[in-house]
């Protein structure tokens, strides 16, 4: 089990929504892997909109039980983040994907929970694979 378990957006949305085709799978997860998860605002704003009319409340919950931390200050990030959406602008890189590698590359022993493959692409540090999991 890592240190500390990033979410993104798409995470949430499966956990969340049950009729999500990877609903089973993020219960699966967060079953597994202890809150509190990291995320960052751009993929909390994400997981909103992506939830829509979907009842908010869930989401909120694990926001006032702290099981769920936006831990990321993009100000003090910038130039990183900034770098890595030019880096991918071919595939493209969101904001919320940039803020969630970069915090790869900062916080300690991480792993994003995710269903997007494009983090299979993405490398942190230049080089290294974004340790991530999605589901088979």
């Amino acid at each position: 089990m890592a240190a500390t378990v990033i979410v993104d957006a798409s995470f949430l949305v499966a956990l969340l929504y049950r009729r999500d085709r990877h609903h089973g799978w993020a219960a699966a997860q967060a079953s597994q892997q202890r809150p509190p998860w990291h995320t960052c605002e751009a993929a909390l704003s994400e997981t909103f909109y992506l939830l829509g009319p979907v009842d908010p409340e869930p989401l909120l919950s694990l926001l006032r039980r702290r099981m769920l931390l936006s831990s990321f200050v993009l100000a003090d990030n910038m130039a990183a983040v900034l770098t890595l959406m030019k880096k991918y602008k071919q595939v493209p890189m969101s904001l919320a994907d940039a803020c969630l590698v970069r915090m790869t590359e900062v916080m300690s022993d991480p792993v994003v929970l995710t269903t997007d493959s494009d983090f299979r692409i993405y490398r942190r540090h230049g080089r290294q694979v974004v340790p991530c999991i999605l589901p088979v």
